[in-house]
């Protein structure tokens, strides 16, 4: 019986620790630095945003690859309808960033380092929906960056 509560006791600790990570992004909050709509085959390509990196919420929170300081509601939603191509996001910038992204699954995609200190996040297949997306800061340090969002891998 002890053993019972205690892996309940558990169970409810553990759960209570994702809600809270879970509960610091906002994917529903209007995203700080605006928003776009596209279909497959969208021009420009790729479509450029300024954003600048970081916030008070720590992604590793978030668990997995999540790195870097980000704010709690999305600095970007990109809503795309699907096509047969590739769904790229990536981040450029003088400092180091990460990318968090809240896909249309309701899953949370992050990256840091894919070139450089720039990070890259890519769909083979994507799905059709809203991607919420965050910029962190690695490191503390917050700058000015580029997202770029490309069909090109």
């Amino acid at each position: 019986m002890r053993t019972v509560l205690l892996a309940s006791a558990i169970a409810v600790a553990v759960s209570g620790l994702v809600a809270t990570a879970a509960a610091a992004q906002n994917p529903n909050a209007a995203p700080s630095s605006g928003s776009t709509r596209a279909r497959a085959g969208f021009t420009p390509d790729p479509i450029r945003v300024s954003i600048y990196s970081g916030g008070p919420i720590d992604a590793s929170r978030l668990g997995g690859a999540c790195v870097g300081m980000i704010a709690s509601a999305p600095d970007y939603r990109f809503t795309y309808t699907a096509g047969s191509f590739p769904l790229s996001f990536g981040v450029v910038s003088s400092a180091d960033t990460s990318l968090v992204i809240n896909g249309p699954d309701g899953r949370w995609y992050c990256n840091d380092d894919a070139q450089g200190l720039n990070p890259i996040l890519t769909w083979s297949r994507p799905r059709s929906g809203s991607y919420d997306i965050w910029i962190g800061a690695v490191g503390g340090r917050s700058a000015s960056s580029t997202l770029l969002i490309s069909e090109s891998d």
